[in-house]
């Protein structure tokens, strides 16, 4: 297989991004091959043994994908297309309700203990355990392909019910994706999440009172 056909294997990947292992099958040296797409700009690395391949061809020596779906695409192959959420603050980034870059990111995974991972193209991705059938969640596009971002409704509770969020964005931007957030939500909406929901944090239900209709 020469590097045209490797990377059109690769574009035809979940959300464009595999790991080295995932085409040890198609060529001879699968690290040799990646290595030389990577300096030809066909390749973005993103982690350790993770690459994918920029849209609308870009060149990769200078392309660099967002954080939200640099995150998405590297939980992707290390976990499956449908496996992964984007949650907490990159979720309300994904929603417009963070206006700013932040330096890290959120994803949910099906998974126990996986470890954080810095991207080669920036920001740190840190992994949550969730059964994703149990998550609200949308299947929303990304520069790198299709997958799913937790619902403004599930967004807003996250960010309300995980330890950190407010430290880890700061006192503004925390405020400023809660008041975001809440002006998509209607309360009916967001009562039903409540009311599905094992643990409902005090912040949340001082919330609910004040959402419209």
């Amino acid at each position: 297989m020469d590097d045209v056909e490797v990377i059109r294997a690769i574009e035809h990947a979940p959300m464009r991004t595999v790991r080295t292992a995932d085409i040890a099958d198609l060529v001879t040296n699968a690290s040799r091959t990646i290595a030389r797409l990577v300096e030809r700009g066909a390749l973005t690395k993103l982690a350790h043994g993770v690459y994918t391949v920029p849209p609308d061809g870009a060149d990769a020596r200078h392309w660099r994908p967002p954080l939200e779906g640099g995150a998405l695409a590297l939980a992707t192959a290390r976990f499956g297309a449908r496996a992964v959420i984007l949650m907490g603050a990159g979720a309300a980034r994904y929603w417009h309700a963070i206006p700013r870059a932040i330096g890290s990111t959120t994803v949910a995974v099906a998974e126990r203990g996986v470890r954080p991972v810095e991207l080669a193209t920036g920001g740190r991705i840190d992994f949550v355990f969730r059964q994703v059938e149990d998550v609200d969640a949308t299947l929303e596009h990304t520069v790198l392909g299709d997958a799913l971002v937790t619902t403004p409704s599930q967004t807003l509770y996250d960010l309300l019910a995980m330890r950190g969020s407010r430290s880890a964005l700061g006192e503004a931007q925390f405020a400023e994706a809660v008041t975001n957030l809440s002006e998509r939500v209607s309360k009916p909406e967001f009562q039903r999440l409540l009311t599905s929901s094992g643990r409902v944090p005090l912040a949340a239900r001082e919330l609910v009172m004040r959402l419209g209709g």
